[in-house]
């Protein structure tokens, strides 16, 4: 259960809206917002103006909202899809904290889903040299690895999957068998994988990660960005759902997939697979097991 606001913490925010320009009044009332499994999130309210907060344990997962900022305003460089804005980091003896602009919700405009493909399509088309980043980041709590690699295949292998692979063997939550069928599944991915240039990707887009805004438009947030293969993000939002068709729809006619993409959703989504597995526990390994059944 989310945990309340501390006088203490509340009046040091206060003081911290103050110093950095963003009010001269007093915050009178605290909402919970919920949503999210790693920070505790809330509205602040004054009487002129409304903020968002998250709020962690100082030095439970280092950088976290440092990298938070970075790629949410790279995605805000790179797309025409509405990005929070974020405006400063903090931290006191206990805590640390982002505060961020209240994206308040609105009803979905007539043509949400088309505009929501633009947006991505624009996203996907800014590229790289390399795959990856010039820093790691966060998924969910755990690092993220981003080391640059000239090829798709490589990074996925080593930056994606083995390191997922690794901390789930060493966690005792996959077995010998399973981490021979990854092996397997190695070599026959060249075969598989279409070579495409770098795109930048949200890198963890599921239906949690978008909203609709105030004035009827996509929003989307809480990224693990880098440049990577766009069928990635494609294929996480295919994995729980929540998002209409028109929208791939209207995507391939912007910016078409290669033939057969459909098939390629499971391998894309072994690696958010295996997130959810050394997050969540074994629950998750069945799904794992059942794509390299399919594969290998």
């Amino acid at each position: 259960m989310q945990s309340e606001i501390s006088s203490k913490l509340l009046a040091e925010l206060n003081v911290k809206l103050r110093e950095n320009g963003l009010t001269q009044s007093t915050i009178n009332k605290v909402e919970p917002i919920s949503g999210g499994s790693i920070n505790n999130a809330y509205a602040l309210i004054t009487d002129k103006e409304r903020f968002f907060v998250k709020i962690n344990t100082a030095g439970n997962y280092p950088q976290l909202f440092e990298k938070e900022q970075k790629g949410l305003l790279l995605l805000e460089k790179s797309t025409s899809l509405t990005i929070p804005k974020t405006y400063f980091i903090d931290s006191t003896e206990s805590n640390v904290f982002l505060v961020m602009e209240l994206i308040e919700p609105g009803i979905m405009k007539q043509d949400f889903w088309e505009v929501f493909a633009e947006g991505l399509a624009s996203l996907h088309k800014r590229t790289s040299n390399q795959f990856g980043l010039e820093y790691n980041n966060y998924i969910g709590s755990l690092v993220q690895k981003n080391d640059l690699k000239s090829d798709w295949l490589t990074f996925f292998v080593e930056n994606r999957l083995q390191d997922q692979v690794k901390m789930a063997f060493d966690k005792g939550l996959v077995d010998l068998v399973m981490l021979s069928n990854f092996d397997k599944l190695y070599k026959k991915l060249n075969s598989i994988l279409p070579v495409e240039s770098p795109s930048l990707i949200h890198g963890d887009l599921w239906s949690g990660n978008f909203m609709v805004g105030k004035n009827g438009e996509p929003v989307i947030m809480d990224p693990a960005v880098y440049f990577g293969h766009r069928e990635m993000d494609i294929a996480m939002m295919h994995l729980f759902g929540g998002f209409d068709r028109k929208l791939f729809e209207t995507y391939n006619e912007l910016y078409p997939l290669e033939r057969g993409w459909e098939k390629r959703i499971e391998i894309c989504n072994l690696y958010p697979l295996l997130v959810h597995v050394n997050l969540f526990g074994g629950g998750y390994v069945s799904r794992v097991k059942g794509v390299l059944k399919g594969i290998v």
